[in-house]
């Protein structure tokens, strides 16, 4: 596919702003697969090369919330397992639909997740703690879940795990968003693979977008402790609404 200049411009400012967010409370997708969209990338290109720039601007923020002691290893590590397998099998299962499946599909997942994004109170009050066995075990199921969700779409992943790590697992928020980022990271990763093997990824915009995305976490991760959960929501049901009018166009 032939790039322009008008792509890096439409694609790299908003890359760096879902970054942002997505450091922050998560769904930075669903801002940054719109711009690759938007800037007329096909359906599988756009997925592809967005897990590109998501996967590097994800690595940075999960160093920062590792070096602030936000990620607890041991979920961590055994839900990120868990998560290489389910996000690449979801991978495979986005690979064999076609743009005209994907967007209908989209027309359902669009609204749902703004729906859990409105409804997220549980990014703000932490819920009673579980016993760690418990706590363990809803969590790998959860990360099995999403991750096939991730691999197979992808926006709104981090959100999602947010919103069930400590609304069904019970964890304190902080923990729940380092365990987020370690999981994201790894099923980002994981699907990337796949979607390289099968030449969905466009390099030289993945790459730039990526310093953008890099950028927009590191900055994101600052503002963590201050609440920024609330000030984002507002700009991703935002991006929801222009982004499920485009795909409604489309489709009718």
């Amino acid at each position: 596919m032939e790039l322009t200049i008008t792509h890096f411009l439409i694609v790299c400012p908003l890359v760096f702003v879902a970054g942002l967010i997505d450091a922050i409370a998560g769904g930075g997708g669903l801002i940054s697969l719109p711009a690759y969209i938007i800037s007329g990338l096909p359906v599988h290109f756009a997925i592809g090369t967005n897990k590109m720039s998501s996967s590097m601007g994800t690595a940075i923020a999960a160093w920062r919330f590792a070096k602030n002691g936000y990620i607890v290893w041991k979920p961590a590590l055994i839900c990120s397992a868990c998560a290489l397998f389910a996000s690449a099998t979801g991978a495979r299962l986005g690979l064999l639909l076609d743009d005209a499946v994907f967007k209908k599909l989209l027309l359902i997942i669009l609204p749902l997740t703004a729906f859990y994004i409105f409804r997220c109170k549980s990014l703000e009050t932490d819920q009673e703690p579980w016993p760690q066995q418990k706590t363990l075990l809803f969590s790998i199921g959860i990360t099995f879940v999403i991750g096939v969700y991730d691999g197979f779409y992808g926006p709104g992943t981090g959100t999602f795990l947010i919103l069930l790590l400590t609304g069904v697992a019970h964890m304190k928020l902080k923990e729940a968003n380092g365990i987020a980022k370690a999981i994201n990271l790894t099923t980002n990763i994981s699907s990337l693979s796949v979607l390289l093997l099968y030449g969905k990824v466009i390099l030289p915009l993945g790459l730039s977008a990526g310093l953008f995305s890099i950028a927009g976490n590191y900055i994101g991760t600052r503002f963590f402790d201050r609440g920024g959960a609330r000030l984002v929501r507002p700009v991703i049901l935002l991006v929801l609404v222009i982004f499920f009018i485009k795909v409604l166009t489309e489709v009718l």
